[in-house]
This record gives structure tokens, C-alpha cells and sequence, in this order.
């Protein structure tokens, strides 16, 4: 007996590609797992977690799914080839970064500065940032950035926040 193949074929209208450029970055749990893979490497180069999230101005109906391709492409661009960009929720991305925090400070201040270049009115963002270290796990590291992102919510567009534990 033979069996037909299973090749669908899609008709793409031109930029269908980009229109789907958040469906292809890998889950919020697969941020986890890829967390948790770095934590496990004892004695490697210092890491750090940055969540970027949106910020907009205007009549709070739910992001179009072309500005977050843009945003989607405009931040896989302007990383390095050895980050891990991943969706962290709606209108969310996770970063991880190799070096330290610093690093992630700078990178973070450089892609909240490009978000407005996109010319979308109103549309600006913020980050928090996390260091992943050998005495937390992927889901704290994950918690902390999320908590630092909503204080750099509050604080205002371009705002970069990094998480610090209490003295």
C-alpha cells in the first residue's frame, strides 16, 4: 500500500514571516529549562536573566501581533549570537545574557532606547534584571526578574531595573 505524502502547502501572503516571528521564540518554559541548564554548570561564566516588557500609551487593547513581530525582530537583531531570547508572557521577552550584570545593564539600556525607534506611537518599554547564581533556582531567578520588571514598570519607559537582595 502506498501513502500519499503529508506536505501541506501554505499559500504565504508577503510577511507572513514576520507576522509570526513570536510564535517561533521558544516558550516560558523552555526560559526555564534553558535557566536551569545554566545554573547547572558549576564553575562556568557568569550569567544574567533580563525580562523586557512593553510599556504603551494608549486605549489598553491588546498588542497587535505586528508590533510584537517588530519588537520580536528588532530584539533578535541586537543580540549577541550566543543570547537566548524567549517569550516570558504577553508582551514580554526573556533574555539570557553571558557575563555579568553589568553587561545585561548595558544591553538592556541599549534595546529600551531602540523600541521607539520603531515609530510606533506610544509604544516604549523597561527591563528587570536578575543574576542567575548557584543559590537559586531557574523559577526564583525568573521571579526576581518579573518582580524588577514591574518596579521598572512603575519608574517609567526606559527604566532598567536590576534585582538586588536586601543587605
Amino acid at each position: 500500500m502506498t501513502t500519499a505524502p503529508n506536505t501541506p502547502t501554505v499559500a504565504a501572503a508577503p510577511g507572513a514571516a514576520v507576522a509570526d516571528a513570536t510564535a517561533l521564540l521558544p516558550s516560558r518554559s523552555a526560559v526555564l529549562g534553558h535557566l536551569a541548564k545554566q545554573l547547572s554548570v558549576a564553575g562556568g561564566p557568569p550569567h544574567a536573566l533580563m525580562v523586557i516588557g512593553l510599556l504603551r500609551r494608549d486605549d489598553g487593547w491588546p498588542t497587535a501581533q505586528s508590533t510584537l513581530a517588530r519588537v520580536t525582530t528588532l530584539l533578535a537583531g541586537a543580540l549577541r549570537g550566543d543570547d537566548f531570547l524567549g517569550k516570558s508572557g504577553p508582551g514580554e521577552w526573556a533574555v539570557v545574557l553571558t557575563g555579568p550584570v553589568t553587561t545585561a545593564e548595558t544591553a538592556a539600556a541599549r534595546l529600551l532606547a531602540a523600541v521607539p525607534t520603531l515609530g510606533i506611537t506610544g509604544l516604549t518599554a523597561a527591563a528587570g534584571i536578575a543574576s542567575l547564581s548557584e543559590d537559586v533556582d531557574a523559577d526564583e531567578v525568573l521571579r526576581r526578574a518579573l518582580a524588577s520588571l514591574t518596579a521598572a514598570r512603575r519608574a517609567g519607559a526606559g527604566t532598567v531595573i536590576r534585582h538586588r537582595e536586601p543587605y
